[in-house]
């Protein structure tokens, strides 16, 4: 192996780099839109939720009760209502996501210790959202009513996310898909341009090795892919401000080994493939896929069947996310 022609492929790639602007825009703009994108796109936060309230009891402990709804910062006042029928009709619209309805009696219920019960009636057409404003509406009424006579005084403290930020779980999460999006495409797809063209018959009658040729065809795109850790983790780190509690190097060497796993991907399909078209499907089918469903990105592996639990230790994406939510 010699490095004289290692290094002239390498220049013969960049130049080929250099002269295709969309070469260029995939492996440096789009990974950048894609962090923005899904960045401030995804969240699982819920605030501000549009809340309806039918007040029967108009007395000052469900004036209170209400209050106590809007000071929590979740729920925003949305509308009133007079009857259970409008109530109904402003869910069934999607003019409110909470609908708190307060029947008749509820200070004298209050006053006399006696059970007050209240009905929050919840939309539940997106199902992670709705659990999120079940669970925060019912802590509300429940802080609510033990005020009077607290049985049990609860601590509870969220660790490594306190501030409950999804994007300190999004962003991170997308380290990885990004990632493994976009090394494996670029590199196979400058393989198979040289099937396409014919070129790699030049290459095959010349004393080029293997080695050689594939060692000249990943260093530019390796470099490429350096560039893109380190954009998407200056971005996440620097304009999302997710916190970094471990060792930014350590982020940087475990995201260089991540990357020449995704690049071999890209390899596997070149030798596979002979255009650049079926080369783009599949490495998108064996790559991108695989890193939004089976990575823990946007829900967690545990949730999924057992067989599919096992079929996720396949992809190196799920290793890369957790790694670098833990960091």
């Amino acid at each position: 192996m010699k490095l004289s022609r290692i290094f002239a492929i390498v220049e013969n790639e960049t130049k080929e780099i250099v002269r295709d602007p969309v070469t260029v825009a995939v492996a440096l703009l789009i990974p950048l839109v894609m962090l923005f994108l899904f960045g401030y796109a995804i969240s699982f936060d819920v605030d501000n939720v549009a809340m309806g309230v039918l007040d029967h009891d108009r007395s000052a402990e469900s004036r209170a009760l209400v209050d106590r709804f809007l000071a929590s910062g979740y729920f925003a006042m949305a509308e009133s209502y007079q009857s259970a029928i409008e109530a109904e009709t402003a869910l069934q619209r999607g003019a409110v996501t909470l609908a708190l309805i307060i029947p008749p009696g509820f200070a004298d219920q209050l006053a006399g210790g006696e059970p007050a019960p209240v009905q929050a009636l919840v939309d539940g057409t997106f199902s992670a959202t709705a659990n999120l404003v079940a669970a925060y509406a019912n802590a509300i009424i429940t802080g609510f009513g033990v005020q009077t006579a607290p049985p049990i005084e609860v601590a509870a403290r969220v660790w490594y996310n306190p501030a409950l930020r999804s994007v300190n779980f999004v962003v991170p999460g997308l380290f990885g898909v990004i990632l493994m999006a976009f090394p494996p495409l670029l590199t196979a797809l400058a393989i198979t341009r040289e099937k396409e063209t014919g070129s790699i018959q030049q290459i095959f009658a010349s004393p080029v090795t293997p080695v050689e040729f594939l060692s000249g065809k990943l260093i530019p795109y390796g470099l490429i892919a350096f560039l893109q850790i380190v954009m998407v983790i200056a971005v996440g780190f620097l304009w999302f401000a997710v916190p970094l509690k471990g060792s930014l190097g350590l982020l940087f060497g475990v995201g260089m080994i991540y990357v020449f796993t995704t690049v071999g991907i890209g390899l596997l399909v070149s030798t596979i493939t002979s255009s650049q078209l079926v080369a783009m499907l599949l490495t998108l089918i064996l790559s991108l896929m695989p890193s939004f469903l089976f990575s823990g990105f946007l829900f967690p592996i545990f949730t999924m069947p057992y067989v599919l639990q096992l079929y996720t230790r396949l992809f190196p994406a799920q290793y890369f996310v957790d790694f670098s939510r833990g960091v």
